[in-house]
């Protein structure tokens, strides 16, 4: 990539706006900055009104404009700021103006690229930034914040560091004398090594929590037919999404629709009753309930309250949900929450006791590395690799020593610092302009 090239990219969001911000990466941007601003000096990272005309000199737009100079800029090169009114109008003659002087559009996450090229960013950095820049929700924000700011890079470097290390004192067994190495090398590698494992075996397992929190948690509404489900649907939801009436298998295909809980984002479903029926519409429907099922983080199991039922068998991740409790003459179900999703009673603590789940399958997720589909696929080769240096036959250090350092290639690829092209495009390429 050739990073002389004068790119820009609108950075906030298209239509109509009282701000827009506009971002140009380059090298010897100082003219164009005193030309976009009409001054004879200016000083970097320093804000400044102006003006700014057309190679005519008519006024394009009075602007704030903020001078970045290489390297201390978002991507390592010269980098210009300019803050215009959010006008259509206004942007595309912004635009124009600096094709003009030889500029062009940028593509997607080229701006992230030139940072990654300059040492700015890892790629676990860059998924940091694309995660959050899609985050909807508080929990979300977090978890990108800290792969973005480098908190899963400072792991991934210390494990590639180890493995690289482990690697080398490896090899170094079959060239060096015994009583030339440190005391009980070979013991303190294998048991390096496992530790390594351990943690990324760790990490790996808790890539379901992590991406729930990234993606959303399926939360599946799941019973008989007529026990209140699409009621109890639209309670939690606070609005009439799903179809309710007294007709049993009136649901026959899934309603969905995502809420905020507590700063999660719940991705909820309301699902075709289970019963035994010929009727070929609704026995797609349950269908697609079972698949909601083997998908769902969490199972509400909503039993009717107002007639005789036996308390089902739960799993970890099901709630005991008996609705029409205004009905129902039994209220000491243990491990169960009452609901009424006519009156509205019971709704509370029913939603509290879904963050609380929430809260329970997450523990911990934070405090390690944000595991994404492209990083899992790296991770579980590196940790392979381990076990296989784990499995090596005693003595065979130049075996143990190769595998060692492959796991450390592999962790190389999640930072970026040993990759091919394509990996570090599709990274990319799930940023914005402007990014």
């Amino acid at each position: 990539m050739n990073n002389n090239e004068t790119i820009f990219a609108l950075s906030s969001g298209h239509g109509k706006s009282g701000v827009a911000v506009i971002r140009v990466s380059g090298d010897d941007l100082y003219k164009l900055f005193l030309k976009i601003t009409n001054r004879k000096s200016a000083d970097a990272r320093h804000a400044y009104f102006a003006n700014m005309r057309d190679n005519d000199g008519g006024i394009i737009d009075q602007i704030v404009a903020t001078y970045f100079a290489t390297p201390a800029s978002f991507t390592g090169t010269d980098m210009i700021e300019i803050y215009s009114h959010g006008a259509p109008a206004v942007i595309d003659k912004i635009f124009e103006y600096l094709t003009a002087t030889g500029a062009r559009m940028a593509t997607p996450g080229e701006f992230s690229k030139r940072a990654f090229y300059n040492g700015k960013m890892d790629l676990a950095d860059v998924d940091g930034l694309a995660a959050l820049l899609d985050a909807q929700t508080d929990a979300q924000r977090k978890s990108a914040l800290t792969s973005m700011m480098g908190g899963d890079s400072k792991i991934y470097d210390t494990w590639r560091k180890q493995m690289i290390e482990i690697s080398a004192y490896a090899a170094a067994t079959l060239d060096y004398a015994e009583d030339e190495l440190p005391a009980n090398i070979e013991s303190t590698i294998r048991n390096k090594t496992k530790i390594l494992y351990t943690e990324i075996e760790n990490a790996l397992s808790r890539y379901a929590a992590v991406r729930a929190i990234r993606n959303g948690f399926n939360i599946a509404l799941v019973g008989d037919t007529n026990v209140g489900k699409s009621s109890l649907f639209n309670a939690i939801l606070g609005a009439n999404r799903a179809i309710v009436s007294d007709i049993p298998g009136t649901t026959r295909d899934v309603v969905s629709a995502s809420m905020d809980i507590g700063g999660y984002l719940v991705n909820l479903s309301d699902t075709a009753g289970l019963r035994e029926t010929e009727d070929t519409i609704e026995n797609i429907g349950i269908q697609r309930t079972q698949s909601e099922i083997e998908n769902a983080n969490l199972i509400l199991r909503v039993v009717d309250g107002s007639k005789t039922f036996k308390t089902p068998t739960l799993s970890d991740n099901e709630i005991l949900v008996i609705n029409k409790s205004d009905l129902s003459k039994v209220t000491d179900t243990p491990n169960a929450i009452y609901v009424s999703a006519k009156n509205g009673t019971g709704i509370d603590i029913l939603i509290q006791a879904i963050k609380d789940k929430i809260e329970k399958l997450t523990k911990d997720s934070e405090s390690s590395v944000a595991v994404n589909a492209r990083t899992r696929t790296l991770l579980t080769n590196a940790a392979n690799e381990l076990k296989n240096a784990l499995n090596s036959p005693d003595g065979n250090y130049d075996i143990f020593s190769e595998h060692t350092r492959q796991a450390a290639d592999y962790i190389g690829k999640i930072l970026g610092t040993i990759t091919a092209a394509d990996v570090m495009d599709a990274t990319f390429s799930q940023l914005c302009l402007g990014k």
